[in-house]
């Protein structure tokens, strides 16, 4: 702290984190103040209305907080710094502070969701989706939530694939309580567990939608399995659409409640997809082919970086490129746009001079 007790850098964020308000409200005040160091200070001394547990939480020391992490064997990562994944961190609405159990795998993934009141054959679907993306080597991004969402998960484990799922309460507080050894399995494969909340966070009811702009935000692509006209599912696919990743979404009979949501996706401009393969084909086209190949040999380019992908597509056909005309000519969204150039670059798949990006090929 300075002389007027104000908390800088990466501790005000971190104690903010703590404070586990709605992640709106925490954005507004940092805006307001200016960093997360000052709302910290105004929390403090009462200049700023939070309930008096937020006000307990954010006055415990940054560094108490991550020794509680270490010892539960989790881990904090801040937004712009090591270890926060770039492909969210280019969003405007990203959280600033992850809290995870794990490891990040390859990043963006394929994200599956769906209501947690699936029928037999949604989940079915789920499953079979799942078991297609872990043999493509994508990762599949989910909720962990009942229904669709373990699902997926459930099966994409199974298949040794790598999940990453994205909660709305703390990491260490197991819900639905009967999923706690498939988060348990996420990580023993390579792949993680992460919130915006912090520890001991319960998993109120509004904690919950906010979250949907991380698991899309995570992801190169949305597929919605099942989903009425309200619900989680439809909430990720507007944060989807938000963020320019595209949305998928499996067609189901017209007068069944949990397959009115995809329909009205699809009527409204959601590529459908219908079985496995399928679904592999049309992610492909958005992001690229699959880091393993349908031989199960792993592809030389890897993954959105591959030589389908419409960046080397630009430089091939048109010569070195700006980011700027990348952007306008692969009609990407930006922070994807950066992720896959940083993957391209580093395969050696292109070069970069200064601000100019090149084809190798």
């Amino acid at each position: 702290m300075n002389g007027r007790g104000r908390v800088v850098g990466w501790e005000g964020r971190l104690r903010l984190a703590y404070g586990g308000l709605h992640p709106d409200r925490t954005r507004d005040l940092v805006q307001r103040y200016g960093d997360a160091g000052r709302v910290v200070a105004r929390i403090g001394s009462g200049a700023v209305d939070v309930p008096s547990r937020v006000r307990e939480a954010v006055a415990v020391p940054a560094d108490v907080r991550l020794g509680e992490l270490a010892a539960l064997g989790f881990w904090a990562c801040f937004r712009g710094g090591e270890g926060y994944p770039q492909v969210l961190g280019g969003y405007p609405d990203a959280p600033d502070v992850l809290f995870g159990r794990g490891g990040w795998p390859s990043l963006p993934g394929v994200a599956v969701v769906g209501t947690r009141r699936c029928t037999t054959y949604g989940r079915r679907v789920a499953e079979g989706y799942g078991q297609a993306i872990a043999a493509a080597g994508w990762t599949l991004i989910s909720g962990l939530a009942r229904g669709v969402d373990g699902a997926a998960h459930t099966a994409t484990v199974a298949a040794g694939g790598a999940g990453v799922a994205v909660l709305g309460c703390g990491l260490d507080v197991a819900y639905p309580p009967e999923h706690r050894e498939l988060a348990g399995r996420l990580v023993a494969g390579g792949g993680a567990v992460v919130s915006e909340y912090p520890t001991g966070t319960p998993p109120e009811g509004w904690r919950f939608p906010p979250r949907n702009r991380i698991i899309s935000g995570l992801a190169g692509a949305v597929v919605v399995v099942e989903a009425g006209v309200k619900g989680g599912a439809l909430i990720t696919a507007g944060t989807a659409l938000a963020q320019g990743v595209a949305v998928f979404a499996v067609p189901g009979d017209v007068d069944r409640e949990v397959s009115r949501g995809c329909n009205l996706l699809i009527r409204d401009g959601a590529h459908p997809v219908l079985d496995p393969a399928d679904l592999i084909e049309e992610i492909a086209l958005v992001m690229g082919p699959p880091p393993v190949e349908a031989s199960g040999r792993v592809a030389e380019s890897g993954g959105a970086a591959g030589p389908r992908s419409p960046i080397v597509a630009v430089l091939v056909a048109h010569g070195p490129q700006t980011l700027d005309d990348l952007a306008a000519r692969t009609e990407m969204p930006v922070p994807r746009l950066l992720a896959e150039l940083i993957q391209l670059e580093t395969d050696g798949t292109i070069s970069t001079d200064g601000a100019v990006y090149s084809s190798r090929t």
